[in-house]
C-alpha cells in the first residue's frame, strides 16, 4: 500500500465527483476505475470496443460502483469529441482525468536499429497523440469540476535518468518506441501543468511499476491493483497537493521499494 494517501474525495463540495479513465476495460485502467469508484466517485470506462466497455462497467456496477461506459478511441477526434460532448450533456463537468491508454509495439528484437517509422508513430499515436487530444477536448470539463485532477500514466521505462543509470533495473532496456514515447508523455504532462498552474487543474504523471497486464504479456511482478494505486494517490491530491510531478513506484536492483517522485 502506498505510505501517502489522501481523504476519500467522492463528494467534495457536496457534487458527486467524475472520473474519466482511458482504456479502462481491462488492467491498471480496470483497477483505477474500480478503486475510484469505492471511493464514491461516478467513473466513466473509457473503451475503444463498446461491448467490452459495457462488461466492464457491469462488473464494476456489480461490485457497488456507479460506473457507466463511454466509448472512446484515443486516436479518433470524432470518438473523442462525441465522447467529451456525452460527458457535458450527463453530467456538466469532469473531475478527474486518467489518460491511462497505451500500446506497446516492437519490430524485430525491439532494437533502435531494428524500429520502423510505422511501428513508432502508431505507438505516439496512442501514447502521445491520444493524450494530448484527450485532455484538451476534457479541460473545458475540467475547468467546471471540484479539485480538478490529470493523471497521465507514465513508466519507469520513459525516465531518462533511469535508462542512463548503471545502477537502475532499466539500464539492460534498449529499444524506441515504448520508451520515447512515455519520455514524451512526461514532457506532456510538464507542459501542461505549467499553463494550468493557476487554475486548480493539477496534472502529474504517474508511475505504476512494471505490473502484469496484458501490455507486457503479463510478465510484470506487479499488480494491475498495484499499479492502480499510484494513479488513485496523483488522482485524488489535495489543494496543496503537487503539480508537474513525475510520481509513483521507485524500481531499485538491491531489492528494496518504495514511492516516490522519480527522475526526468
Amino acid at each position: 500500500m502506498l505510505s501517502h494517501h489522501c481523504p476519500p474525495l467522492g463528494n467534495a463540495g457536496g457534487m458527486t465527483r467524475i472520473a474519466l479513465i482511458t482504456g479502462a476495460n481491462k488492467g491498471i485502467g480496470f483497477a483505477t476505475a474500480r478503486l475510484l469508484g469505492e471511493r464514491g466517485m461516478t467513473v466513466l470506462v473509457g473503451a475503444r470496443d463498446a461491448g467490452r466497455g459495457q462488461a466492464a462497467a457491469g462488473s464494476l456496477r456489480e461490485a457497488g460502483i456507479d460506473a457507466r461506459p463511454v466509448t472512446l478511441d484515443v486516436t479518433d477526434e470524432t470518438s473523442i469529441e462525441k465522447a467529451a460532448a456525452w460527458i457535458a450533456g450527463e453530467f456538466g463537468h469532469l473531475d478527474v482525468l486518467v489518460n491511462n491508454a497505451g500500446i506497446a509495439l516492437g519490430d524485430g528484437t525491439g532494437r533502435p536499429s531494428e524500429t520502423t517509422l510505422p511501428t513508432l508513430r502508431a505507438v505516439f499515436e496512442t501514447n502521445v497523440y491520444g493524450v494530448v487530444a484527450v485532455t484538451n477536448a476534457m479541460l473545458p470539463l475540467l475547468r467546471k469540476g471540484s479539485a480538478p485532477r490529470v493523471v497521465n500514466v507514465s513508466s519507469e521505462a520513459g525516465s531518462i535518468g533511469f535508462m542512463t543509470d548503471p545502477e537502475s533495473p532499466m539500464w539492460p532496456v534498449a529499444s524506441v518506441t515504448y520508451p520515447a514515447s512515455k519520455t514524451a508523455l512526461n514532457m506532456v504532462t510538464v507542459m501542461y501543468a505549467k499553463e494550468l498552474r493557476d487554475s486548480g487543474i493539477k496534472v502529474n504523471a504517474a508511475n505504476p511499476g512494471y505490473c502484469a497486464t496484458d501490455l507486457n504479456h503479463n510478465s510484470g511482478f506487479r499488480t494491475p491493483e498495484q499499479g492502480a494505486e499510484v494513479t488513485v494517490h496523483l488522482a485524488t491530491l489535495p489543494d496543496d497537493g503537487p503539480t508537474g510531478t513525475f510520481w509513483g513506484y521507485l524500481w531499485r536492483t538491491d531489492g528494496t521499494e518504495g514511492y516516490g517522485p522519480l527522475p526526468w
